[in-house]
């Protein structure tokens, strides 16, 4: 066990960063978890893909991250953490290994923003997909201001156009500089979203920044 939490200390603190950087917080946690081997393997896995993948071009970063961050297993909120849309940092979502699909886009946002993609091109979108009861959150990433963006999402192993993505309906889309809405598959107008209560975004950043 000693060894296998100096891995984990290894590789969160000299390959890897905040966001996914672990805390004394953290390895207590997994020290306690009955799936500290999982774990430490995913942790690994990660730190070698992060590695490999800042030597890509762009479009082989989308697609690369995209099949990477989908192998991790799909679970529901309302199972996974008991209560309904909880939005998980990426080290929760690397310690827990499953989660929804908010916690896949956000996960790839900051991987993707770790391999030296640029904030400005990556936006969060919530979308209608066709068929679904519920609001979908998906990864779009804008090559230039003026482009189709391309969709990441954990429905699909392919990075399509969004014009290519028929059963997508995008209802607002917004990162860490502004949000807006979309018109005809490009990027619209400045918008303000209505968060309720939590504004969820604001949250997540704010637990991320957290170094305890």
């Amino acid at each position: 066990m000693k060894i296998i939490l100096a891995l984990i200390l290894f590789f969160s603190s000299v390959v890897l960063a905040d966001p996914f950087k672990l805390t004394k917080k953290d390895i207590k946690t997994i020290h306690k978890s009955y799936d500290t081997n999982k774990i430490v393997v995913r942790y690994k896995r990660f730190s070698k893909f992060i590695k490999e993948a800042k030597k890509f071009n762009e479009n082989k970063k989308l697609i690369r991250v995209n099949n990477f961050i989908n192998k991790i297993r799909p679970e529901h909120d309302s199972k996974a953490q008991n209560v309904t849309d909880h939005w998980s940092t990426p080290k929760e979502f690397l310690i827990n290994g499953r989660g929804d699909c908010e916690d896949y886009a956000i996960t790839k946002y900051f991987t993707l923003l770790k391999i030296d993609v640029k904030k400005e091109k990556l936006y969060f979108a919530i979308v209608q997909v066709k068929g679904r009861p519920t609001l979908h959150m998906v990864l779009l990433y804008f090559k230039t201001p003026k482009s189709i963006p391309l969709v990441i999402d954990n429905l699909s192993w392919k990075v399509l156009p969004l014009n290519k993505r028929k059963d997508l309906e995008v209802k607002v889309i917004f990162n860490e500089i502004d949000s807006h809405i979309m018109k005809n598959n490009y990027l619209g107008q400045k918008t303000i979203i209505n968060w309720g209560k939590i504004n969820k975004w604001e949250d997540i950043l704010k637990r991320i920044d957290q170094k305890n």
